[in-house]
């Protein structure tokens, strides 16, 4: 199976281009962005050695369905989806923050608490919770975005003491989020899926804010199976959680945290393709959809030649 890790296209009127962990952007004339979604993969804030065929079908088309779905609570960056690895959109300016929200004290977020802090982000969690508990509303614990290196937590107050963002911005920011995860909420329970938390980026361009990014991914959301979320809470065990936590946990079982002097773990081909195969279960899962293998064959050229096609209506 042929998987695409880099990718070096001849688009027209690249104005700038951009490799991310995961995504390649092409910034293109008229305030045009071309993302592909790479069958890269990241943990740890690192780059693993070996791409994972249809990760990034896995990923682009899941933040496609639900960009869709929430068009009518914000506007967002996609003007279309030319291939399933590839969404051209709106090139916006983005804030230099990421709007994570949580539904439950899980994760960093329990780290924290169990560490005996009683605050995240400026907002009081009450004492006597326990792991994987539901918060009484969901919280907002924003994040620096970090060009390099580790992302940092930051309060609305530190946002807003500042200047990185409005008082009026941050408020629609909020707003936005809560209602996206609200409607994202709805959408995982029809699939008996709770969704734990996630994160939403947001971008400006002619004075008007949009969704950008991705959605309700596996690479930026946690979601936990319903069926059994409170007898497993009651008893004190671990939830069932659909993410790409496996991935974290292969390679903590294998010694690497992407600490310094650490190893990655040798990807072998079987581990290749029990990781592909679980993000295609991923996809099947959150979507409620069969998931439809594209041929890889020429993959690149392909990719290339349906990019191509699309701009020319574009530009």
């Amino acid at each position: 199976m042929n998987a695409i890790a880099d990718t070096a296209f001849k688009l027209p009127h690249v104005t700038h281009f951009y490799k991310g962990k995961v995504r390649d952007v092409y910034s293109l004339k008229n305030d045009i962005l071309v993302m592909i979604a790479t069958d890269r993969i990241s943990a740890f804030d690192v780059v693993l050695p070996q791409a994972i065929p249809y990760k990034g079908q896995v990923l682009n088309q899941i933040a496609s369905k639900f960009l869709d779905a929430t068009a009518d609570i914000c506007p967002n960056w996609k003007i279309s989806t030319p291939d399933p690895m590839v969404t051209i959109g709106h090139k916006c300016e983005p804030y230099p923050i990421e709007m994570i929200i949580r539904g439950y004290l899980t994760g960093s977020s329990w780290r924290t608490y169990k560490d005996g802090k009683r605050e995240i982000c400026g907002i009081p969690i009450p004492d006597g919770m326990r792991e994987h508990q539901q918060f009484e509303n969901p919280i907002i614990t924003p994040t620096t975005k970090a060009s390099e290196g580790h992302d940092e937590d930051i309060s609305k107050e530190e946002i807003l003491k500042q200047g990185i963002i409005s008082p009026e911005e941050y408020s629609q920011l909020e707003d936005y989020t809560y209602r996206l995860f609200q409607r994202g909420s709805e959408i995982a329970m029809k699939q008996g899926l709770i969704l734990v938390d996630t994160k939403y980026e947001f971008g400006k361009k002619d004075g008007k804010i949009y969704l950008i990014d991705e959605i309700h991914t596996p690479d930026s959301s946690r979601y936990f199976y319903a069926d059994g979320y409170q007898k497993r809470f009651d008893k004190g065990e671990q939830q069932h959680q659909l993410s790409k936590e496996f991935v974290r946990e292969w390679l903590m079982n294998n010694g690497f945290q992407g600490k310094e002097g650490q190893n990655i773990p040798e990807m072998t081909k079987e581990i290749v393709e029990n990781i592909s195969n679980r993000y295609i279960e991923l996809y099947e899962r959150i979507t409620g959809e069969k998931f439809i293998k594209i041929d890889t064959f020429n993959v690149l050229e392909r990719v290339e030649s349906n990019i191509l096609k699309s701009l020319q209506k574009l530009i």
